[in-house]
This record gives C-alpha cells, structure tokens and sequence, in this order.
C-alpha cells in the first residue's frame, strides 16, 4: 500500500471494517426465526423416559434430545423444541417454567413457547408429544 495516500487508506480500511461488521450482525440477527438451526425439532419420534419425570404444573428439560415439555394438568403434556429461535442454541436450564438461552439471554415461558426476553422475538416450534406405556414420545408420529 505504500504507493497509496493515506486518505485512501482510510476509506479502504473503514470499508474492510463496514463489511465486518454487516457479517457480524447478519448472524446475530433478531429476525432469524430459527437461528442457526436446521432442523430444530425431530425428525423421528424421540422417547423421553418416564411421563411422571415432568412434575404437574412444571416443567422439564431434556437437553440431549433439545426438547422441554410442560405438564399443565396430570395426564396432559406440551412439549416444545429447546432450540433458541435467536441462534439456535440449546437452552441450558429452566428457571420454574421459564427457559434460558445461554448464548445471548433469550427466555422462554416454555408453558406456551412464547418468547418473553429478546433478542429472540419468536417463539420456540411446539413438538407433538404422547404418553405410550407410561412413557413421553416426541415427535412425528407421536
């Protein structure tokens, strides 16, 4: 760059940082409805253990499978994907019946899927669920 002036320089430089920085917030992006997910809910049915493991009233979080399913009333269940619609992470824990997303905070009332702290505005993908031989399935088919 020797043979350029410092002025030029300058612009190129700010451009260089510009595009860095449209990079960074196009992956950081509010409007992503599924994050980094590609398929954030399963594509065949997932078994979950033991439907008494969900307290009623409660909730319960099966990070592994990225699932959480909520029990409203003793024999009724709502699962959900556990997969932040921000940047696809998995949440880390449940805070009564509310999920955390460790990436950038996110918080989700996993009784509805509704996402209730930002920068996730989207809502978690409801994932049909079953109790078969007293046992959760998730999933297609369920």
């Amino acid at each position: 760059m020797s043979g350029q002036s410092p002025a030029r320089r300058t612009v190129l430089k700010g451009a260089a940082l510009a595009g860095a920085a449209g990079l960074g917030a196009a992956a950081c992006s509010t409007e992503s409805k599924l994050g980094h997910a590609e398929v954030p809910t399963p594509t065949a049915p997932v078994d979950l253990g033991a439907a008494d493991a969900v307290p009623v009233g409660g909730a319960k979080l099966y990070r592994e499978q990225r699932l959480v399913v909520h029990c409203p009333a003793a024999g009724q269940y709502r699962a959900f994907s556990a997969q932040c619609t921000h940047a696809g992470c998995v949440l880390d824990k449940l805070e009564g019946t509310e999920g955390n997303c460790p990436c950038h905070g996110s918080r989700f009332d996993v009784t509805s899927g509704d996402a209730v702290k930002g920068p996730a505005t989207v809502p978690l993908p409801e994932v049909p669920v079953s109790v078969r031989d007293g046992k959760l399935v998730a999933g297609p088919q369920a």
